[in-house]
């Protein structure tokens, strides 16, 4: 069965459909990622984008319930090289094929992905629309001019929850029945959610705290209604200027709550603080990338996924300390407001996927509350 990956500049890939059928929109960005695709799909961060992996053989560890960042797929398609179809992995208990059309995902192998990466190198990251059911380019390129893209839109409303839920689910033990740790409940923290993911939770409480969860669009009286600890700001897809209700909750609690946001949710910090954002040419996704701590020098290698970011200069004047850069194009990766007692980081501390260079920060985010 064919299906075609077309691109706003005109560009079109045609390969081998799997997963669902159907036609979907989405930004198109590229992860560097070897493995861990499982996470990936699943991460409400990739919301409305279609993602395209640059390692060749994706599928071959096999998909599994344990390995889920969400309630289900949040991206709008799966681009890869080539699509296992006979996973190995004593965890496995799918394919990523029947994954995906259990997720109504659709998918598109045999095209040549490093074409598609260094297009998007090139001209940067673009609308697209990925389909398997309508094959007919003139049309598709009809639906596709008619995708608003991601600036400007408030995408967050999207994914976030309903209502509020608790959590006190540690990390799982793979050998010994996927069994999860239980918090010691020493802090509570309320988690503002605009996508988050589970292994968020989840290494929170490995820090020893108990967790409340609410919606996005919260407003800071309610959440010191809760008498928190401290309050974390999630993750998330989209432009993070449009999201302005969550800036106006922050600014509430600017001062009177340790806070500590990671990814989206550093971006609305900043923007809480007075920065501005912008758009990446082609975003940072990939479990890669490295960042320096300035204030220690140390590099650490981490777990990336946005295309919007926040302008240095913005923050130069306003009492707010840089404290994480990134190696490959210096751009800002983290701050810290000792003052009103917040700090944030761009990448992913709590990886999955990814390297665990930066767990400590839920333990700097454990200590503030202790301070506090």
């Amino acid at each position: 069965m064919k299906a075609i990956l077309m691109l706003e500049d005109g560009t079109v890939f045609q390969g081998t459909a799997f997963g669902a059928s159907g036609c979907r929109c989405g930004e198109v960005v590229f992860n560097t990622s070897m493995t861990g695709y499982q996470e990936i799909l699943t991460d409400p961060s990739y919301h409305e984008q279609i993602i395209t992996m640059t390692y060749p053989l994706i599928g071959n560890t096999g998909t599994n319930p344990q390995d889920l960042e969400s309630r289900r797929i949040f991206a709008s398609g799966f681009v890869v090289k080539e699509c296992c179809g006979h996973p190995s992995n004593w965890r496995s208990t799918g394919d990523l094929d029947a994954y995906l059309k259990a997720n109504d995902t659709v998918g598109i192998a045999g095209i040549d992905t490093r074409r598609l990466v260094r297009h998007i190198r090139t001209k940067g990251a673009m609308r697209g629309i990925i389909s398997s059911t309508i094959l007919d380019t003139d049309l598709l390129a009809r639906r596709l001019a008619e995708y608003p893209g991601l600036v400007g839109r408030d995408i967050v409303k999207d994914v976030t929850i309903r209502q509020p839920y608790k959590w006190n689910e540690g990390p799982i033990d793979i050998f010994a029945g996927n069994k999860a740790q239980r918090s010691s409940g020493r802090y509570h923290v309320v988690a503002v959610d605009c996508g988050i993911k589970t292994n968020i939770l989840r290494r929170l409480v490995a820090f020893g705290c108990n967790v409340t969860v609410v919606p996005a669009h919260t407003t800071a009286k309610q959440i010191m209604k809760i008498k928190p600890d401290g309050v974390f700001l999630s993750n998330g897809p989209g432009d993070p200027a449009a999201v302005t209700y969550a800036v106006e909750t922050i600014q509430g609690l600017l001062g009177k709550v340790p806070i500590f946001g990671i990814c989206l949710g550093h971006q609305l910090l900043a923007l809480a603080l007075g920065g501005r954002t912008f758009k990446l040419k082609f975003g940072h996704h990939g479990a890669n990338h490295p960042v320096k701590d300035l204030r220690t020098g140390r590099i650490e290698i981490t777990c990336q996924n946005h295309g919007f970011c926040v302008d240095i200069k913005s923050l130069s004047s306003r009492q707010v300390e840089l404290t994480h850069v990134n190696l490959n194009d210096q751009t800002l990766e983290g701050i810290c407001c000792p003052r009103l007692g917040a700090f944030s980081v761009q990448y992913h501390p709590e990886a999955s996927p990814g390297p665990h260079d930066s767990d400590y920060l839920f333990g700097q985010f454990a200590q503030l509350m202790e301070q506090t």
